[in-house]
């Protein structure tokens, strides 16, 4: 495979995974918003610090919601923008069409010009209807590669981009709601910050999959070893690093060669293995998330030079 075709799939998944994330941060930012002292924990700017893009937003300036869809649904100048991810895994698509199916194609091309004709306020209006449209596009594109894409190396670049995009944002979900929210490392727990940590289940989608292995009870540390430890749950890191393990190692097979991503992947689900919830707040969540966003990024350069992306 050329390595132009191998980058515009590994970037078309991290678009797609990127917008529906995206999609995800701004239905938890509204459950936030309406609970009682919202504005007092600006909690707008907690959920563009999730995107990597606070930097955007002055220091001490409070975020509002128009401010938050604006950048994060609207703006063609943010990278991780809804719309910017939408056209830019559309163009991602236009130059790997021979390696797409029909199905993947159709839900990449339909209605990719839908947000060019909102304004924010029209925007702000239909926004639940707005995220329900992104996270079915990025669902039905999912499914058709799912059930229609050959298994040869380029659905295995394609799933290499989701899980990494994917681990990223779990891990920076999990710093924003402990590293602004509570920051104390060894005073945490009882029902502070209650719904602000359940939110996060919600964004991922794993509130029904937590209660069917913990139960009725939420605490910082159940929630943390679920969306950090917990193999089974697809958009927890380390089911997301068993997937980017399982994926190199199928490329390193198809390309018959290794090199420093297939080492630091390997090293990163050894590290996440050796750890428990307990260790992890002893050591702080803050400092353990950090180090797995470093590793995330590393690896997504690793993978660039390993197959020539650029």
């Amino acid at each position: 495979m050329l390595s132009r075709t191998a980058e515009n799939l590994f970037w078309m998944a991290r678009y797609m995974e990127r917008a529906e994330a995206t999609a995800r941060l701004l239905t938890m930012g509204q459950r936030m918003a309406i609970l009682p002292g919202a504005h007092h924990r600006d909690e707008w700017r907690s959920v563009v610090r999730a995107t990597g893009a606070l930097n955007h937003f002055p220091e001490g300036a409070q975020v509002t919601e128009s401010d938050a869809i604006a950048f994060l649904m609207l703006d063609l100048d943010n990278p991780s923008s809804i719309r910017s991810c939408l056209l830019k895994a559309r163009a991602n698509a236009k130059s790997a069409r021979t390696m797409l199916t029909q199905d993947m194609w159709e839900a990449l091309n339909e209605g990719w010009r839908k947000l060019d004709s909102y304004d924010v306020a029209e925007a702000r209006q239909q926004l639940p209807a707005l995220i329900d449209w992104v996270k079915t596009r990025v669902m039905t594109f999912r499914g058709a590669a799912h059930s229609g894409q050959l298994r040869n190396e380029g659905h295995d670049f394609l799933r290499t981009g989701s899980a990494l995009e994917r681990a990223q944002m779990t891990l920076r979900l999990l710093d924003v709601k402990y590293y602004v929210l509570l920051p104390e490392t060894e005073v945490v727990g009882g029902n502070r910050d209650h719904y602000q940590w359940t939110s996060v289940l919600y964004a991922l989608s794993g509130a029904r999959a937590f209660h069917h292995v913990y139960g009725g009870t939420y605490t910082p540390w159940q929630i943390t070893d679920f969306l950090m430890l917990n193999r089974l749950f697809p958009r927890s890191v380390a089911y997301c690093y068993d997937q980017l393990a399982y994926r190199l190692n199928r490329l390193a097979g198809w390309h018959d060669a290794r090199s420093a991503c297939h080492d630091t992947v390997r090293q990163m689900v050894t590290d996440l293995e050796k750890l428990d919830s307990g260790e992890i707040f002893r050591a702080g969540l803050h400092e353990t998330v950090q180090n797995g966003l470093m590793s995330t990024n590393r690896l997504g350069v690793e993978i660039a030079q390993a197959y020539h992306f650029g």
